[in-house]
């Protein structure tokens, strides 16, 4: 599957805009642990966050395809993947859900705003005791009157400390384990609902992540997300969005660091010729080449399957595996390839380690993933 021109040059907008827009005092930032709140901004200007929603709240109504094709165009140019995150986060987990699942009423109040970039949205699900297993949550959802009080902590949740909504998940009836899970829309001002200072992370550094404490949080009903019990469905449904599209900006930073890599391969010598020319180099080369093309066809055969309205775990799955482990290993690579200077922080190759690695655990860790993919084997 291949983009078409117009998918190709909405790419290199994305490309242009990321390097006129996005990359200043980004090192900075990163050392300080600062949200690019304007940079936020300027994507939601261009369109970032109305990709894939539809024209009647102010998106641009994209199809799955040119989504991911921006995402890579941002990914290959921008230096801030923690503001990248936090987009990703945003579209994938917050809105989709909301556009998805939601009501008109639902739709028409946070739609606009997340669109606008006015809202900075998020979803609640992992635990201090449940990551992995995150359907073991001990939050809960008591209903009372024409509202639910919720009550629980919920740890590592990104964009917690600057978000106006979270899609937090909480048990509703104990006695159908999944089945009893709930989605509900928290408003930063509901009373009782609280975050905790951010968590300072090894990587991607500039998006902020912290705790949600729900003490008594009295949650209108109406901002109950789907049926009573969906929890699980909205959940699951989210998760395919977010390994279909999420990673096509660590596709996009891969493709950068190779055509970095070669550059240096070729001018950088070592024993009397390029290094490029020593084959433990133009291996390396090589094989980042490979996972680079491989992680284009299988993000793009989840994309494919989405634009067609079908279901995808398998495919979504196998497709976050794969990108996420081969990029961790291109960035290895790379910093290798540049040696010293690779290990220094005067360049992107060791920042670019620290924030792909993260990648093995968001979003289902690796691990998750194979047992996803043992289960479609039937074992």
């Amino acid at each position: 599957m291949e983009l078409t021109e117009d998918q190709r040059e909405f790419k290199e907008f994305a490309v242009k805009f990321a390097n006129s827009s996005l990359n200043d005092k980004a090192r900075e930032r990163e050392k300080n642990c600062e949200f690019n709140s304007e940079g936020w901004k300027k994507c939601a200007e261009f369109g970032i966050q109305g990709l894939s929603m539809p024209e009647q709240y102010g998106g641009l109504g994209r199809d799955i395809l040119t989504c991911i094709a921006a995402m890579e165009g941002l990914g290959y140019a921008c230096k801030d993947s923690g503001l990248l995150f936090a987009l990703n986060t945003h579209m994938w987990t917050c809105e989709s859900p909301i556009l998805k699942f939601g009501t008109n009423a639902q739709k028409e109040k946070f739609l606009p705003r997340l669109i606008t970039g006015s809202f900075i949205g998020g979803h609640a699900i992992t635990e201090p005791g449940s990551g992995s297993d995150a359907f073991n949550m001990k939050s809960k959802a008591v209903k009372k009157g024409s509202a639910y009080v919720l009550n629980g902590t919920k740890t590592f949740i990104t964009n917690a400390p600057i978000a106006d909504i979270l899609l937090v998940f909480a048990i509703t009836d104990p006695k159908k384990g999944f089945a009893g899970i709930s989605a509900f829309i928290v408003e930063k001002g509901f009373p009782g609902f609280s975050v905790g200072k951010p968590l300072e992370m090894m990587g991607l550094k500039t998006c902020p992540v912290g705790e949600v404490v729900l003490n008594d949080c009295e949650v209108p009903e109406e901002n109950r997300l789907g049926k009573e019990g969906a929890g699980a469905a909205i959940f699951n449904s989210e998760m395919e969005w977010e390994r279909s599209c999420l990673f096509a900006t660590q596709l996009g930073s891969m493709e950068k660091a190779l055509e970095e890599c070669i550059k240096y391969a070729n001018v950088r010598e070592q024993f009397g010729k390029p290094i490029g020319k020593q084959q433990s180099i133009s291996h390396k080369l090589a094989d980042m080449k490979v996972r680079i093309d491989l992680s284009r066809l299988v993000l793009y055969n989840v994309a494919s399957m989405k634009a067609q309205g079908k279901r995808a775990p398998l495919e979504s799955a196998i497709a976050k595996l794969f990108v996420s482990e081969s990029y961790v290993q291109n960035c290895s690579d790379a910093l290798q390839i540049h040696g010293a200077y690779g290990y220094s922080v005067e360049y992107d190759f060791e920042r670019n380690l620290r924030d792909a690695i993260a990648g093995k655990i968001y979003s289902g860790t690796s691990e998750i993933q194979r047992n996803i993919i043992a289960s479609f084997l039937g074992l």
